[in-house]
């Protein structure tokens, strides 16, 4: 036989197929069995996240500490890579599986046998890139172990890189279990599980911050009842909410309840008329979901957070011309902020209430205008909803668009009567795709705004507010999965 792609892709099938996968189950799995998966994978994930590497130096330094919420791993772990190779080869495979590059047809079994396979590979492969980078990048073997053992360091660095490597692999199968056997998407059990972890030490951690006061909220104000004289505000009301956490915790909740509103808002889309009961132009409007296309590409938005990411390289090239002595652009302090009045102040993103609102920005910089800090929001918030957009838009030219059953689960549920079942839901499909691209401009738009809005008011646990919006679309599933089982 030639080697043709279909005889390379049937080879490399063999030898994939030789890497240990989770079946599928062959028969419906009840609801209660399900629950129980999702929990054992749940303890068992939380339990790698509390074993530490063997070997490891305690003078190690977490250099990916603000993304482990992304990564869904505890530092210096087991869990330590996380989720991280998984959602990178699903995003890569997600592409070159369009139309437009590998040309696979999922709804073929031996195309989807080979998309599974190859998606293994890639996993495998990141898990081991992610622990080399680890290994040899910052995680320094304890030369008093490599002592006592009688062994040379670079073995010890070894061990470690198997620990890390193993530690990833378990969870590239924990995430099949959930998602096989489980409750929801695994990807999403552990982001939601990481988010819901800081949200509960947020609430309840009892350790004190630098002001002599508990982190956590409710310890907190409990502390501040219990005084003897009444708490000093010297500074004013707002910044007496922002300083102790309430400002966050009504941020955390009114993001969730947005979202889980944006989550079920519809939109109607005309339908050319294939419908029995058409209006009198001919015409039927078919509900599609707001949050359909733009959750989608959350994972995208994740790794690549667009205006985000933007202004994060102009402001690596700002600090790179100023080191050189080049300061057309701006200056920058000993803590690496920029100087308010120059241009790299207006490009340095909001990340916090410390970063607009008047009197905590004063407590730092008594000399910022409060018209440069409106600009400074005002740029930030066009960025950022601008950036969400385009890689809304460049995400869905990338990626193949909605596959059939798709449609069909999409009319199931919206309950509209079918005229002529092939001819209508290809009718149906056909405009879903037209109006995908407003449709999921509009949502990350949406989402784009909410992110910068809510990052300027905090959230509870110091969340991010990306991670936490994730979070909140996978219980709006399961919620629905559930009932879906049970009705």
């Amino acid at each position: 036989m030639g080697l043709n792609g279909l005889s390379v892709r049937d080879a490399l099938t063999l030898v994939l197929t030789k890497i240990p996968m989770v079946e599928r189950p062959k028969q419906h799995v009840p609801l209660k069995t399900k629950l129980q998966f999702t929990a054992a994978i749940l303890i068992l994930y939380f339990a790698m996240g509390n074993i530490p590497l063997f070997g490891l130096s305690p003078d190690t330094l977490d250099l990916f500490g603000q993304w482990r919420a992304l990564f869904a791993g505890e530092r210096f772990s087991l869990s330590a890579v996380g989720i991280m190779p998984v959602i990178s080869a699903s995003l890569i495979l997600h592409i070159l599986a369009g139309p437009k590059l590998m040309k696979l047809d999922l709804s073929n079994p031996r195309d989807q046998m080979f998309y599974l396979n190859l998606h293994k590979l890639l996993v495998l492969c990141f898990v081991f890139l992610s622990s080399i980078s680890y290994v040899v990048g910052f995680y320094m073997p304890d030369q008093e172990i490599a002592y006592q053992l009688g062994v040379p360091i670079q073995a010890i660095s070894f061990i470690l890189l198997l620990q890390v490597a193993f530690g990833g692999m378990l969870i590239y199968y924990m995430e099949c279990v959930v998602t096989k056997w489980g409750v929801g998407s695994g990807i999403g059990i552990f982001i939601m599980a990481g988010v819901t972890q800081q949200l509960f030490t947020g609430l309840i951690n009892w350790m004190p911050d630098s002001s002599g006061l508990a982190v956590g909220v409710i310890p907190r104000w409990i502390e501040i009842a219990q005084q003897v004289e009444p708490y000093k505000i010297s500074e004013g009301w707002l910044t007496f909410l922002f300083q102790n956490y309430v400002i966050a915790l009504i941020t955390t909740v009114a993001v969730f309840l947005l979202v889980i509103y944006l989550a079920c808002t519809r939109i109607e889309v005309e339908i050319p008329g294939y419908l029995k009961r058409r209006s009198s132009r001919g015409k039927v409007r078919f509900p599609v979901k707001l949050m359909h296309f733009s959750y989608a590409i959350v994972a995208p938005l994740v790794f690549f957070p667009g205006g985000w990411a933007i202004l994060a390289y102009v402001q690596g090239f700002g600090r790179l011309l100023w080191s050189n002595g080049f300061t057309t652009f701006g200056t920058y302090d000993a803590n690496g902020n920029p100087i308010a009045g120059c241009l790299m102040y207006y490009l340095d993103p909001i990340h916090s209430p410390w970063d607009w609102v008047p009197t905590l920005v004063h407590s730092i910089y008594p000399d910022i205008a409060v018209w440069q800090i409106a600009v400074r929001v005002a740029v930030t918030v066009s960025i950022i909803v601008a950036g969400a957009m385009l890689i809304a838009l460049i995400w869905l030219k990338l990626t193949p668009g909605l596959e059939m059953r798709d449609i069909k689960a999409m009319v199931r549920d919206s309950g509209l009567p079918i005229y002529g079942h092939r001819s209508g839901v290809k009718a149906i499909k056909r405009a879903v795709d037209r109006s995908a691209p407003k449709i999921a401009i509009l949502g990350c738009g949406i989402l784009g705004a909410l992110l910068v809005v809510a990052n300027m008011f905090g959230t509870l646990g110091l969340v991010n507010v990306l991670y936490l919006f994730v979070s909140v679309i996978v219980i709006y599933d399961i919620y629905g999965e559930i009932s879906s089982e049970r009705g």
